[in-house]
């Protein structure tokens, strides 16, 4: 590889973790839910692209990178869903009967 075009990968790469960290932290905290359900859409795009690609029979070595990625971006979108079920459930009214659950525990 070219050492001018390694540099410049390396410059773009931190360039855009040094963007990406200063976008994330200063999103207000109500808005982290709506946040992570674009993430979880963004991801679930990424599913169908790795399942066309693990179905496509190209290689035996391109099958196995689909059924990583498949993988991956499953665990990916569950664990999101996940996330974003958890983050809703904070802000719900809790009932008297589930104040006193709380409390007991």
């Amino acid at each position: 590889m070219n050492p001018a075009v390694l540099i410049a990968s390396i410059y773009v790469f931190a360039l855009a973790a040094f963007l990406g960290y200063q976008l994330i932290s200063r999103v207000p905290p109500l808005l982290h839910t709506p946040l992570m359900s674009a993430t979880n859409a963004i991801s679930g795009i990424s599913l169908i692209g790795s399942i066309v690609i693990a179905g496509a029979h190209h290689s035996r070595f391109s099958t196995i990178l689909g059924f990583i990625a498949v993988t991956t971006a499953t665990i990916n979108v569950v664990g999101g869903f996940g996330i974003t079920d958890r983050m809703l459930k904070m802000f719900q009214k809790r009932t008297p009967a589930k104040l006193e659950k709380a409390v007991q525990k």
